[in-house]
């Protein structure tokens, strides 16, 4: 039983989370033979205030780009 847990912050539309659900799964029925009715996978969406990369917030790290274009 394949189960992905997928881990994005907040902004992905219904349609997108959709498209990715769909595209994993024909991902491991394609690569590994798994069946689709035994895949699971969960999207948690995550605040950027609560994701940090290049050692800082990542809402904070969206901020300095808007303000450099």
């Amino acid at each position: 039983m394949p189960y992905i847990n997928l881990q994005i912050t907040k902004g992905a539309t219904r349609d997108q989370k959709a498209q990715i659900v769909k595209e994993f799964t024909d991902t491991l029925i394609n690569v590994l033979g798994k069946k689709p009715e035994h895949t699971h996978i969960v999207i948690q969406e995550i605040d950027e205030e609560n994701w940090g990369f290049a050692g800082i917030l990542t809402d904070e790290y969206r901020s300095k780009i808007k303000e450099r274009t």
